[in-house]
Order: structure tokens, then C-alpha cells, then sequence
């Protein structure tokens, strides 16, 4: 083999594409052989895929995306970047619909609908019995048709908890804690409506077919009146169903903990979950959370530290609890809780990892607003006197994590401007009280509701 030790531009020629049948090896300059030298123009066939997938995505980002959802299904971190690419696109993912939904993700009437394949505890001999079903009898109308309709050896007590829970059935009843209820007596029912159809027993509408439609439709009414029904109960609280939910889809799907935080989030910290990777190493990140899991481990020492599984809009990843960190938040680390973190990057081992250095429950999170109008905003020694309260204030720089927020409102316009991180402060009343006695316009402002 020839070792190349240099080169040197010789100009432009034209190249092609040569297949060789049998011999690879070509005679070259002063007698050397090249061994497998024709071209291989990679390039030109990735250009082509990029072209035709820019395409697709540019006419039929329905059709585009719900593909790429279901091509990459088995991998939840391209999944949940996907989704969120969708929602950037302003293209809204549906949870699974016991009436519109099919095996995987489906375009629907300018969304996306998640397909059954999709959801825990539904097995692919369900899923043949729910589409065979509705495509011989129509959409389902109720819980009681849905059960009545369907194989119960397929679709056991279990499946059908698993779509309730992932919001199949809320076009149909909203009330998920509802459905729950009644399917402890609608399934029985149905079970025993399915005995007595296969000893022969079922009532003399069934077994006269067709030719009865209308007395049998009149009669199918009165039979799915008589279905028991449990207690009317109250729905489940928006947080237990996106947790059930997730628990089922892996995604928080129908709406999320964190989107109403989405404006105040933006304000405490400039990056989210996504860009971490993009961030110097040592970085000082902020960022509003769901805490999905604590894995407990010990060191060498014997000390204890966690693991955290952690979320926002954007993404899922791993935040490390250090020993002499976790002693001090062990307490606040609460799965399926709002939190907001606060950490730096490492990059050790080439991984990039998120550091935690402290928490805090969203709901007591405080920001110190200033409000100033244009004037003030450009006006020198009004910035350099506000500037000088806010380092007066700032405390012990470790435990200084409450951001100042500007306001800048002028008649039409309102601004809303996050102070860098040298000018959080310690303790936020304090400060508050210091610029009101500075004369600035400033108050106190929970996260929750901003």
C-alpha cells in the first residue's frame, strides 16, 4: 500500500464514477499501483436523500413527521426531540384515539395522532381486535359499545385501563377517574354479554341479523342503558393524569407540568435541556424541571449521592447529586415534582454532565421585578445606581440565586429583561426594600402565575 506524505493542488479536472467488474488495481504515475482509486460519489447520493427529505419536510410536514416519529419509536430521547420539533412547527400531537388512531403515528386533520403501538400494555392481538371492530361496526360510542364490540381474550381488563389512562377515550367521555370506575362493572357485564352469545344464548335481535337493523338499533340503545354504571365521581387532578399518562406513552403528550412555566422559564435561564451539550465547561445553568426519578447509589466512602432523571419542553437527561449537595436538598428531591435547579457543567470522561448544586420547589420560587421606563433604561447613572444596590444585596454569591427582572414599560410596549447572573441576589425582601427606599419602582413576583 501506497502512504500518501503529501500534496499538492494540481487544478480542476472532471471526474466520473467507474465500476470495475473483477480488477480494482490501476497503473499510475513512474509505475506505482493504486489500489481501489475510482470515485465513489457518496456525496452525491447523500445530497440527493438530504433534497428529497427538505422536500417532504417543506410540503408534507404531516406526513414527514409522523413517519420520522415512527421510524425512531423505540428511542424516547429522539422521540421527545421530535415531538418538540413538531411543536415548533406548530403541528399538535394528539394522544392515542380509540376511534381515529391506527397502529403507528397517523396524520389526521392537521395533526399527528399517536398511534396504539405507542401505549404500554397494549399487545398487537388488542390492537387487531379494537381496528377489526371499528371497521365493521363503526366508531364506538360509549365504554359499554367499545367492550361489548371488541374480543375480551385480546383486550383484557388491563388494556383497557392503559387507554383510558392515555386519553383514548376522552373524545368519547372526559372523565377519565369516571371511565375507571365504571369499567370495574362494564367490563363484567360485557363478559358475561360474550358467555351467553357463545352458548347460544344471546337475545333473539342478535341472532336475527340484518334484517331487523332498525329493531335491532333501537334494542343495541336500550341494552347499552341498561349497562351498570358506577357513582359519579370527579376527574383526576391534571398532574395525576399527565403522570399516568406518561407513565403509559413515556411522553407527557395531551399538555405538560412545565408549559405554563414556559414564559417565567425563558426568564430564569437563557438555554434549556437540549443546548447543555452546547455549554462551556463549569457553565452556571438554571433551568425549570420535572424530577422523573431519584436513583440512590453510594460512594466509596459510603456516602450517599443520587442520580437524577430530569425534563423540560425540549428534552430528557442525567443531573448528578453529589454527596455534600444531596445531604443538604435529599428532602426536596420528590419524583414527579416541579423544580427549579440550579448546577454547572462537567465534561468529564468526554460525557457532558449537569452538576447539581441546589433546588427549589417552583411554587416558592420568588423574582425581584424593577420596573423602569425608557428613559431610565438608557440613562447612565440610574442604570450604574440600580447596579449598585443589586451588588450591595447580592450576599454570599453561592447561595445568591434569586434573578432580578427588568421592566421596561413604555405606551406600547412592555419589556421584560433578565439581569446577568453577577446581580442575583440572597435575600429578595431585603433587596426589594432597598430599592424602594431608592426610589425605584420594584416588588416581589412568584414563578407560578407569571
Amino acid at each position: 500500500m501506497v502512504k500518501i506524505t503529501a500534496r499538492k493542488f494540481v487544478g480542476r479536472e472532471n471526474v466520473y464514477d467507474i465500476g470495475v467488474e473483477r480488477y480494482h488495481n490501476f497503473t499510475i504515475k513512474h509505475g506505482l499501483i493504486a489500489s481501489n482509486c475510482f470515485n465513489k460519489s457518496h456525496s452525491t447520493a447523500y445530497g440527493y436523500v438530504t433534497y428529497q427529505t427538505a422536500y417532504l419536510k417543506a410540503n408534507y410536514p404531516l406526513e414527514y413527521m409522523a413517519a420520522l416519529l415512527t421510524a425512531n419509536s423505540g428511542d424516547t430521547d429522539k422521540v421527545q426531540k421530535y415531538i418538540n420539533n413538531c411543536v415548533n412547527m406548530g403541528i399538535t400531537i394528539d394522544p392515542p384515539d380509540i376511534n381515529r388512531s391506527g397502529l403507528d403515528f397517523t396524520p389526521a386533520v392537521g395533526k399527528i395522532l399517536f398511534g396504539f403501538t405507542a401505549v404500554r400494555n397494549v399487545g398487537q392481538n388488542a390492537i387487531a381486535s379494537i381496528l377489526s371492530a371499528r371497521n365493521e361496526g363503526g366508531e364506538f360510542q360509549s365504554l359499554a359499545d367499545f367492550c361489548d364490540r371488541v374480543d375480551l381474550r385480546a383486550v383484557n381488563r388491563r388494556t383497557v385501563e392503559s387507554l383510558i389512562h392515555c386519553g383514548a377515550f376522552d373524545k368519547i367521555e372526559a372523565n377519565r377517574h369516571q371511565l375507571t370506575k365504571d369499567l370495574e362493572l362494564v367490563y363484567d357485564w360485557a363478559q358475561s354479554r360474550d358467555k351467553d352469545r357463545a352458548s347460544g344464548q344471546g337475545n333473539l335481535f342478535d341472532l336475527l341479523g340484518d334484517n331487523v337493523t332498525n329493531i335491532n338499533n333501537q334494542t343495541k340503545s336500550n341494552t347499552f342503558e341498561a349497562v351498570p354504571k358506577a357513582d359519579t365521581v370527579s376527574d383526576f387532578p391534571p398532574q395525576e393524569k399527565l403522570r399516568k399518562e406518561k407513565e403509559l406513552l413515556g411522553f407527557y403528550v395531551s399538555d405538560h407540568p412545565l408549559k405554563d412555566l414556559r414564559k417565567a422559564a425563558s426568564l430564569l435561564s437563557p438555554i434549556n435541556l437540549s443546548q447543555l451539550n452546547e455549554q462551556k465547561e463549569d457553565a452556571k445553568i438554571c433551568a425549570v424541571i420535572m424530577l422523573n426519578n431519584v436513583k440512590k447509589v453510594m460512594t466509596k466512602k459510603g456516602d450517599p449521592m443520587a442520580i437524577l432523571q430530569i425534563e423540560d419542553l425540549t428534552a430528557q437527561t442525567e443531573a448528578v447529586v453529589f454527596p455534600k449537595t444531596y445531604g443538604r436538598i435529599s428532602e426536596q428531591l420528590i419524583v414527579d415534582v416541579r423544580l427549579i435547579i440550579w448546577g454547572k457543567i462537567d465534561r468529564r470522561d468526554d460525557q457532558t454532565q449537569l452538576i447539581v448544586e441546589d433546588v427549589e420547589p417552583v411554587e416558592t420560587v420568588k423574582m425581584v421585578m424593577v420596573e423602569l421606563n425608557p428613559q431610565q433604561a438608557s440613562d447612565i447613572e440610574h442604570l450604574h445606581h440600580l447596579k449598585t444596590i443589586l451588588q450591595e444585596y447580592s450576599g454570599d454569591k453561592e447561595n445568591a440565586k434569586t434573578p432580578v427582572i427588568g421592566i421596561i414599560q413604555s405606551e406600547n410596549s412592555r419589556q421584560l429583561v433578565r439581569l446577568g447572573w453577577q446581580f442575583c441576589v440572597e435575600d429578595s425582601r431585603i433587596t426589594v426594600q432597598a430599592l424602594q427606599n431608592a426610589r425605584f419602582t420594584a416588588h416581589l413576583k412568584s414563578l407560578i402565575g407569571s
